[in-house]
């Protein structure tokens, strides 16, 4: 199994797992790779370190980065990557945690605001408007983000 670290157009770091590099050409030749933040389908492969575990923390392990000038440099792990890893968790904790309702979501908040239904955690999908009303009738609404990730099981 072959772990690559790789990054979108828009610049989002995530790993790839393939079964050797000619799978990881074939399926971005196939056009079956894309970024879990934002869909986009332009991937390239990262510089990567070998990951060797020598004791140390996964705070202290260095990780390869490509300088402006191509040169390689050694580094904690980039902000960004830390925050779309939190990102991620959280996505993962509130589908877990969350039933889908689909284009129902404003008809069961309205059912459950005013008593017809129990209460229980929702997700779904509805306009911008309607998430207004909602709001304006003092129902807790909270918009999340249209990830391509949240269209599928989350790995």
């Amino acid at each position: 199994m072959k772990v690559l670290n790789l990054q979108c157009a828009h610049q989002h770091d995530f790993e790839g797992w393939f079964a050797s590099e000619g799978d990881f050409h074939q399926q971005l030749e196939r056009g079956l790779l894309s970024c879990p933040l934002c869909g986009d389908a332009q991937v390239r492969k990262m510089l990567s370190a070998p990951r060797l575990n020598l004791g140390r923390t996964r705070e202290e392990a260095p990780v390869a980065t490509s300088a402006s000038d191509g040169m390689v440099e050694m580094g904690r792990t980039a902000p960004g990557s830390e925050l779309q890893g939190r990102l991620l968790r959280a996505v993962r904790e509130l589908m877990s945690k969350t039933e889908d309702v689909g284009e129902r979501f404003a008809d069961e908040a309205r059912a459950m605001h005013h008593g017809e239904l129990a209460q229980r955690n929702i997700r779904g999908r509805t306009t911008p408007e309607v998430a207004m009303e909602l709001i304006e009738e003092g129902i807790d609404v909270m918009p999340l983000p249209a990830m391509p990730a949240l269209k599928e099981t989350l790995q």
